[in-house]
């Protein structure tokens, strides 16, 4: 496998995994960090700096735009619920140590 190839398959994995993470609105951020340990903003934060790393300047809205398929204002309004006394408490359990 070339390196381009391998390029290529990550960009389609990642482009995949954010159409799926745009088409299950049912899926609360704070379930994605509890189970898997990132949610949608981690993944838009990781495309900013990403962006930063190549000098490409990219400011966190437009990176969360890219990630959720919409402004993060009105994705929350539409799809976000609160969360759960349950989910808040495992969230701090499991949440990354900074």
């Amino acid at each position: 496998m070339t390196d381009q190839t391998e390029l290529e398959l990550q960009a389609a994995a990642f482009r995949r995994l954010r159409d799926h993470l745009q088409e299950r609105t049912d899926v609360q951020n704070i379930d994605l960090m509890n189970l898997a340990g990132f949610c949608r903003n981690c993944l838009s934060r990781w495309y900013q700096e990403a962006a930063t790393d190549k000098g490409v300047e990219l400011d966190k809205e437009r990176a969360r735009e890219i990630v959720y398929g919409m402004p993060y204002s009105e994705w929350k309004d539409k799809y976000q619920t609160e969360a759960s006394a349950g989910q808040l408490k495992d969230f701090e359990q499991n949440r990354p140590k900074d």
